[in-house]
């Protein structure tokens, strides 16, 4: 989904995205529990170490599923011996993104995009690929950084996002985040 891996946080850097203090600060649960129902299809695109990825498996149940979908194989390698031999393994489809796209199939209730789509280059290409991948009255839950993302370039995104077809229809409160709630028209 990107070319320019420089861009991406690197697998080396993996453990700071998954510590006590994150998730006090982004707690999983509290951000993802209004949204989140049992037997939904849920894609988590950058899902990195699997931060959301297994709160996420246990909020969908044994009849849902989650697809942590990351552009790094070594991200995916880190959530992958998390979840060996725990009851979640069987709710979590693990899959490496393409370059310059998501390269997954299948209808999803839920896709969750937490501080990686400022690193998307073709922000269009990357809409119109999720609006495809979603399910009539399914939701995207877009969150960017702070400090990366200006209120300016966020509100481009969203521009980019109606291209594809996708409406805000709400904003969450996560202090001091970019948040949308998008859905398609």
């Amino acid at each position: 989904m990107s070319n320019r891996k420089d861009s991406v946080c690197p697998v080396e850097r993996s453990g700071s995205l998954d510590n006590r203090f994150r998730r006090w600060l982004q707690n999983p649960k509290k951000i993802l529990s209004p949204y989140i129902k049992e037997g939904m299809m849920v894609l988590e695109v950058g899902c990195g170490p699997g931060f959301f990825t297994l709160d996420l498996a246990q909020m969908v149940g044994k009849s849902g599923r989650v697809v942590a979908a990351d552009l790094q194989e070594g991200m995916l390698q880190k959530l992958r011996e998390k979840i060996k031999g725990s009851e979640i393994e069987q709710r979590i489809i693990l899959h490496k993104c393409e370059e310059d796209r998501i390269g997954v199939s299948g209808n999803f209730d839920f896709i969750f995009l937490f501080y990686m789509v400022h690193e998307v280059p073709d922000k269009k290409t990357f809409f119109d690929e999720l609006s495809s991948l979603l399910k009539t009255n399914g939701q995207i839950y877009m969150v960017e950084p702070p400090f990366h993302v200006t209120k300016k370039d966020f509100e481009e995104t969203i521009k980019k996002a109606n291209l594809s077809g996708l409406t805000v229809v709400e904003r969450p409160k996560l202090f001091p985040n970019k948040t949308a709630i998008l859905k398609k028209n």
